[in-house]
């Protein structure tokens, strides 16, 4: 065949393509596993910061095994569902009516801790928010996002950040309150709030949002559970 010849060129490229395709699917094949295993032990280590424990990613499966005794989905009613709660997909779960819970012993006191999904000002918000045995206050919390901007939104991600929600309460009372995130120097009746971030005014209030929205989706659970 005439290597000059535009049916040459196009056979070679086509078959180019075809190896190059090939490789590239072998590749993120092999390395499936491996990115499997670095996405849960992010999820781990989330969760495990949500109830004040830091650790690298290689410690993250087991002392993510030391401490969460249980872990399941639940409805609107806050009665437990099918499913595995880890593996679950937040959207997915969420849009389903099945809402993970996390159930961690820290020192013999029990810690709940709640899923939270949603979308910041570049892309999707996440994290977990504990609280304690009482149902109401919150024990720690974290939140990680898809693109924030640095140093303004992605400032919801910091341990300054998530500090602010320790101690708050999300019922007054009976009533579902949630956590309100504020301006700075602003305030709000009748429920708790934090300062939000300082130039990432969307973020705050695309989080605001999230907490909010999807805490409510536990009211459920977390009122069985006091009763």
């Amino acid at each position: 065949m005439n290597r000059d010849s535009n049916t040459y060129t196009i056979i070679y490229a086509s078959v180019m393509v075809v190896a190059v395709a090939v490789l590239l699917a072998f590749t993120a094949q092999s390395l499936r596993g491996y990115q499997k295993a670095n996405e849960d032990n992010d999820k781990r280590q989330q969760i495990l910061r949500s109830i004040h424990v830091d650790v690298k990613a290689n410690e993250a499966e087991a002392k993510f095994n030391e401490l969460i005794e249980d872990a399941f989905l639940v409805d609107d009613n806050g009665n437990k569902v099918e499913g595995d709660a880890f593996e679950a997909n937040a959207t997915k779960t969420f849009a389903a009516h099945k809402y993970p819970v996390f159930v961690a012993n820290i020192d013999g006191q029990k810690k709940y801790v709640m899923t939270l999904q949603g979308a910041g000002f570049w892309g999707p918000l996440w994290g977990y928010i504990s609280l304690n045995n009482d149902f109401n206050t919150i024990y720690g919390a974290d939140f990680s996002h898809e693109g924030e901007t640095p140093g303004l939104g992605a400032e919801i991600a910091t341990s300054s950040f998530r500090s602010r929600f320790d101690g708050k309460h999300i019922f007054q009372g009976d009533k579902f309150t949630s956590v309100a995130i504020v301006k700075v120097g602003k305030s709000v009746e009748g429920q708790d709030y934090v300062d939000g971030i300082s130039g990432g005014t969307i973020t705050s209030k695309a989080a605001d949002v999230m907490i909010s929205g999807c805490l409510s989706k536990y009211v459920g659970f977390l009122t069985s559970q006091k009763k």
